[in-house]
């Protein structure tokens, strides 16, 4: 899913209205503005720009996992489900935010950045984890998980 700022637009399950989420909302559950169901935190790795990855760090109290990748790298492609179960695993109580270092170079040297995959933990702004290479889906739930 990608992120265009200054909200997230998620579809209810239920009626399938459009409803904005404000990014600093992404972790909680919600209701939906038209027929009051529930909405779900978001589940799914958000593909976000350098402007979207600011204003969800520096809006979230929820751990964050960054994963540095790129279209042409193979082992990224092999770490995408894995990146995904995390997600859908830990919704609500982390976000995991995917930033393409072709698209967003800056923002990947800023990390320091230089072999992808590279994963990044950061909690309330500040890194409290980097690893670079292909890890499983259990292992990423493993660095959310300790706070």
């Amino acid at each position: 899913m990608q992120v265009r700022l200054p909200h997230l637009m998620q579809a209810c399950p239920q009626c399938a209205r459009s409803n904005r989420v404000p990014l600093e909302r992404l972790g909680d559950a919600g209701r939906c503005g038209a027929c009051g169901a529930q909405l779900a935190p978001v589940d799914e790795p958000l593909e976000v720009d350098a402007r979207a990855f600011e204003a969800i760090v520096d809006g979230s109290e929820l751990p964050i996992l960054v994963d540095f990748w790129a279209a042409w790298c193979g082992p990224c492609r092999a770490a995408a489900p894995h990146v995904a179960q995390a997600a859908r695993t830990t919704a609500g109580s982390a976000l995991v935010l995917k930033v393409d270092t072709d698209a967003e170079p800056e923002l990947a040297a800023r990390f320091g950045v230089q072999g992808i995959p590279n994963f990044v933990v950061l909690e309330r702004g500040r890194v409290v984890r980097q690893q670079a290479g292909l890890v499983d889906a259990r292992t990423l739930q493993s660095w959310l998980a300790r706070r």
